[in-house]
């Protein structure tokens, strides 16, 4: 892999967590009031859906009033079917009324967006192709909804191989990474009806290669929403919104250097390569290097 010590394009990955994303809405604004330059943005399930909002320039405002109306219901139509009790048209419907019929790759920021092959277990990382038919792909629980047939590929929610779409951001180019994860810690909602309980049961089925995969960011904007409901939280609002506003503001504070010199961040970027325990790779790679100009 190449090192992009000079890069300091900025990522965003919004990770799944059904109606809490509404706390990516603060992380958001957050960023903005900070004046961060999203340069890249990734999304899965809930996550897919506002990374592909603001990746269209839809405000923050807009953003919002959406997510304070967003529950379970308004996103799931009843369609008994031999692979899902619901479909995703209504998500549908929702992504077309708020930015019609485009394509991802006509994005105003570079967007991707992660679901799972339900055939053979690989993640696709979705970059082009209809922005609305991706969401749903992104977002559909396999055994409660229905998946979504994209090309050749049948496709289910990207929580199951990316749940925080880290590499998918890294993917796009961006040489900084900031992750913001709604369940970042091991203790779930506390359930009061069957697709509490099944939301429960993804939620850890993927919880133990999610916290291997944030690891990777370069800043986490972890948050503990487990007082929060997965199907409609629309008079908490407020709460949630300012647990991802101040989650954001508080890992933005490591990061207040940035808006003085990038001069720091290549400074760190260096010396995370270079550190003591890197040294062999870095050696490795320099010798293989050397002995391939010398074949």
């Amino acid at each position: 892999m190449a090192i992009k010590l000079f890069n300091t394009t900025i990522g965003l990955a919004l990770g799944g967590g059904a109606a809490k994303g509404v706390a990516h809405v603060g992380v958001l604004k957050a960023l903005e009031d900070a004046n961060v330059d999203i340069e890249y943005i990734a999304g899965t399930s809930v996550g897919a859906m506002l990374a592909a909002l603001y990746a269209f320039n839809v405000s923050i405002e807009t953003i919002g009033e959406l997510s304070r109306r967003l529950t379970l219901s308004k996103v799931t139509t009843f369609k008994l079917n031999k692979t899902g009790f619901f479909s995703t048209n209504s998500l549908k419907e929702l992504m077309l009324e708020y930015l019609g019929d485009v394509n991802i790759e006509d994005a105003k920021i570079p967007l991707a967006i992660v679901a799972t092959d339900i055939n053979s277990g690989e993640e696709v990382i979705l970059t082009s192709g209809s922005v609305a038919d991706a969401v749903c792909a992104s977002a559909a629980i396999p055994g409660i909804y229905i998946p979504v047939v994209i090309g050749n590929r049948t496709l289910v929610d990207g929580g199951l191989v990316q749940n925080v779409p880290i590499e998918a951001v890294k993917a796009l180019g961006a040489g900084v990474t900031i992750a913001s994860h709604l369940s970042s810690v091991s203790h779930y909602s506390e359930p009061s009806h069957v697709l509490d309980v099944m939301r429960n049961a993804f939620e850890i089925a993927v919880s133990h290669h999610t916290q291997d995969q944030v690891a990777d960011a370069d800043l986490l904007i972890g948050m503990d929403l487990s007082d929060f409901s997965l199907r409609d939280n629309t008079e908490r609002y407020d709460e949630l919104f300012a647990i991802g506003y101040d989650s954001a503001n508080k890992e933005l504070a490591k990061l207040a250097w940035y808006h003085k010199t990038n001069l720091f961040l290549y400074l760190w970027r260096m010396a995370k390569e270079l550190a003591p325990f890197k040294v062999p790779e870095v050696v490795k790679r320099i010798t293989t290097k050397s002995d391939s100009s010398s074949v």
